[in-house]
Order: C-alpha cells, then structure tokens, then sequence
C-alpha cells in the first residue's frame, strides 16, 4: 500500500535541515538547546505583552472555568500559564512537548507533563474539552495528521484553538517585520541569550514564517480534518487565531 504524501506546513529549509527526518531531529534539538533563554527573549521580543495576548486569544476562543486542556508544543508554558488561570482549580491541563529541554523548563504546578508529538498525542481520544496549539504549527511534519490527532482527541462540541504568526499583507509592513525578525530579534537574542544557538532558532523562527502556506490554506486543512465553524481572527495583521469546533 503506498502511502500517502506528507502534508508539509512549509516547503523543505536545506540552510537547515536536509529531509522531514533530519527536520524533525532539527527542531528538536534547537528547541532543547535554547529553552533556558526562550521566555526571556520572547518577553524582550514581545515587550512584555504576549502574556495579555494569549489570555485574550484563549477567551476569545471559548476556553471556560473547568475546562479539561491539552496544550501541544506547550514548550515552556507561556500559552499553558494563561489557560490555567482561565480555568481555575476546577479544570486541568495537560502539556504535550517532543522537547524534553522545553519540558523542563515549565514551571505550573498540577499541570500534567507528556512527551509527544502533535501528529501522535499520548492522549486518549475525547480526552479533551479544548486543544491549544501555540506557535508550533509551523514545526510539525504532517499538518493533516497532526489535526487529525487534535479532532480525535477532542470531545464532541470541543473547541480548538491555533495561534501563529503570518506574514503581513503589504509588501512594506512584510519587509519590516522580516527585519525586525530576521536582524534585530537574533541580535537581542545574542545579547540576552546564554546558549549560542537561540540566535539560529530565531532566525529559523522567521524563515518558517516566511515559507509557511497561507491562512486559507491552513483553514481548508482544519476543515479537511473534518472540523466545524472555522474562523480566523487577526491582530495587527500578523497574530492568527485559527478556531475551530469538533462536531
């Protein structure tokens, strides 16, 4: 039986990595290297406003008080500390991460740890009353298998939630948010960062931006997946909210 061909979320990076195999050692290796300095360049980068963002992306999305959460690509827990405060003592959360480095780094007290990929959940099916996906999109290898996972693990009427960052429409605003990611983002990170590699990642992190297939076509897999009441909001044309419903 032949089977069928990855869903790639952007084409093949060879400054990288040199085959979907070599990619997936890549992503995590560079993901386990620079996690002790992830939150402070990303505070630096964000000028202390993701924290406030990601807690209105999760209300926006329907994240309720009891909620039962599987936060994929938790990394270090930035998206997962704003849900736990959305769904109180009541609810749990469970953080999934191929990134024993990232792992390691979160620091949520209750929160349940896993290893394991977005397209192989080591969750079982209907578990979750809500999914998150936060800024990791662009990193998995099969984007049909990896929202196949999510529907499965989403109870009926569940609701999912992806967030990234797309390229600006206007070619002016595209070329100065390539600057800023590509130039002055890696230059922060050398001069706050402690691992040499945190300068790569975020060099990586915008040519991921930069190569990944647009929002309709991330849309049409969401529904191909067999998801309902497909959305997306944007903030200041770059933060993408993708939501979606389990029938």
């Amino acid at each position: 039986m032949i089977e069928p061909p990855l869903q790639l979320p952007h084409a093949p990076l060879p400054a990288y990595y040199r085959d979907e195999a070599d990619h997936a050692r890549y992503v995590r290796r560079i993901f386990d290297e620079t996690a002790v300095d992830y939150d402070r360049i990303e505070r630096a980068m964000a000028f202390g406003s993701g924290g406030w963002y990601r807690r209105q992306a999760l209300a926006r999305a329907g994240l309720a008080a009891g909620d039962t959460v599987v936060d994929v690509g938790i990394g270090t827990g930035l998206l997962a500390r704003q849900a736990c405060e959305l769904i109180g003592e009541q609810g749990r959360l469970i953080g999934v991460d191929p990134s024993p480095g990232m792992l390691a780094q979160v620091d949520l007290p209750g929160v349940e740890l896993r290893a394991g990929r977005a397209e192989e959940l080591p969750c079982a099916t209907g578990e979750a009353d809500f999914l998150s996906f936060g800024y990791a999109f662009r990193h998995v290898s099969d984007v049909d298998a990896a929202l196949g996972e999510f529907l499965r693990v989403l109870r009926p009427g569940g609701r999912l939630l992806i967030l990234e960052i797309s390229q600006p429409a206007g070619r002016w605003s595209r070329a100065f948010m390539k600057f800023y990611m590509r130039r002055v983002v890696p230059t922060l990170a050398r001069v706050v960062a402690r691992e040499r590699g945190s300068a790569e990642l975020w060099r990586y992190y915008w040519d991921t931006i930069e190569a990944c297939i647009p929002p309709e076509e991330i849309m049409q897999a969401m529904e191909r997946a067999g998801f309902q009441q497909v959305k997306r909001h944007t903030d200041l044309g770059v933060f993408s909210e993708y939501t979606a419903v389990r029938p």
